[in-house]
C-alpha cells in the first residue's frame, strides 16, 4: 500500500510465470528462480506466479504455497509478486488466497470461478468473500474461453465500487465491445489488464494500463518496451514491436497454454518442456512452427548473447 493506505496501481508489464517441473514432474526449484531472475533483468514490473500459464489447476496446494515461497524468496523485494489464487469453489479460493497472503504474496489474481457458470450475484459473492479474506489487492480474471463464463462489465463495475481491494482486472475475452465499454466506465482506481498478448497494443492504445503476459516468459524485454512505449505514446514504435512478435504472441495458443511457452523455454534453456497432466507436449507439427518463428526472430541467439 502507499502511506495514504490505498492500494498501489497494478499497471505496467506483467508475467504470467511458468511453473517449471523437472523430468520426474516434482517442482523445479533452481529452474523458478532462473525464471524469476530472467524476467527482473528484462525489467518486468510485476510477477504471477500459479496462474493459468502456472498450470495452477494441476498444483497441489503445498506446491502452489511453496512457487509462491521460491518467487517470493528470489525476487527479494526488487519486484512486486502477486499470486494466482482461484478456483471455481469460493470457500477453496479464500483458503488458497489466504495461504498466498502468508507465503508473501503482495496480490491475488482471482479467476471467475469455471464450470459452475455463476449468476451475476454469484460473482459477486464470491469475489467479495475472497476479498473479504485477505488485506491484499485483487485482480479480477475475465477468461471465458476456459471459464465457460464472462464476467459482465456491470458486474466488474459493481465489485470495483462496493469491494475496496478489487482494484485491477484482467481481461481475457477478446470481446473489444465489452472492453471498450468497461474502459470508458471503470472508476478512476480500477486498472484494466491485457490478458491476451495479440490485444495488448489495441487495447492500451483504448486506455488499458498493460499486460499479464505469456510471452513475457520468453521475452520480456520486448513486452516491456512495448508496454512502455504505449505509456509515453510512442505508437509507431510500440506497433513496430507489436508487428514484430505478433506471430509469437498468437503462437503461443497453438495448442493449449502453456505447451508453446514451455517448449519455447527449453529451447532457452531456462527450464524443461515437463507438463503436469492433463497438459502433454505439443505435437511435431506445433514443434516445428515454433522452431521456425522463434529462428526467424533470432530468438536463441538474442539470449545466447545476454
Amino acid at each position: 500500500m502507499n502511506n495514504n493506505g490505498t492500494h498501489r496501481a497494478i499497471t505496467g508489464s506483467i508475467v504470467a510465470l511458468v511453473t517449471p517441473f523437472t523430468q520426474e514432474g516434482k517442482l523445479d526449484e533452481a529452474a523458478l528462480r532462473r525464471l524469476v531472475n530472467f524476467q527482473i533483468e528484462g525489467g518486468t514490473d510485476i510477477i504471477i506466479p500459479c496462474g493459468t500459464t502456472g498450470e495452477s489447476p494441476s498444483l497441489e496446494a503445498d506446491e502452489q504455497r511453496r512457487v509462491i515461497e521460491v518467487v517470493v524468496n528470489e525476487a527479494k523485494g526488487r519486484v512486486r509478486v502477486m499470486a494466482g489464487a482461484g478456483s471455481n469453489s469460493t470457500h477453496h479460493a479464500v483458503a488458497l488466497s489466504k495461504a498466498a497472503e502468508k507465503a508473501g504474496a503482495q496480490g491475488i489474481l482471482s479467476v471467475g470461478p469455471y464450470y459452475n457458470k455463476p449468476t451475476a450475484a454469484g460473482y459477486i459473492k464470491h469475489f467479495s468473500e475472497v476479498a473479504a479474506a485477505v488485506s491484499l489487492p485483487i485482480i479480477v480474471y475475465n477468461v471465458p474461453g476456459r471459464t465457460g463464463g464472462n464476467i459482465a462489465v456491470d458486474t466488474l463495475l459493481k465489485l470495483a465500487n462496493e469491494v475496496p481491494n478489487i482494484v485491477s482486472v484482467k481481461e481475457a475475452s477478446a470481446n473489444m465491445n465489452q472492453i471498450m465499454e468497461l474502459l470508458r466506465s471503470r472508476p478512476a482506481h480500477l486498472s484494466v489488464l491485457s490478458g491476451d498478448d495479440p490485444l495488448t497494443l489495441a487495447m492500451m492504445a483504448l486506455g488499458a494500463d498493460g499486460v499479464i503476459s505469456v510471452a513475457a516468459n520468453e521475452i520480456p524485454a520486448v513486452v516491456k518496451s512495448l508496454v512502455t512505449a504505449m505509456h509515453q505514446g510512442k505508437l509507431d514504435e510500440a506497433r513496430a514491436i507489436h508487428n514484430k512478435y505478433y506471430g509469437l504472441f498468437t503462437m503461443n495458443f497453438l495448442e493449449s497454454n502453456p505447451i508453446p511457452v514451455k517448449y519455447i523455454l527449453s529451447r532457452m534453456g531456462l527450464c524443461e518442456a515437463t507438463y503436469r497432466a492433463p497438459i502433454v507436449p505439443g505435437e511435431p507439427a506445433t514443434l516445428q512452427k515454433l522452431d521456425a518463428e522463434i529462428e526467424k526472430l533470432g530468438l536463441l541467439k538474442q539470449f545466447a548473447a545476454v
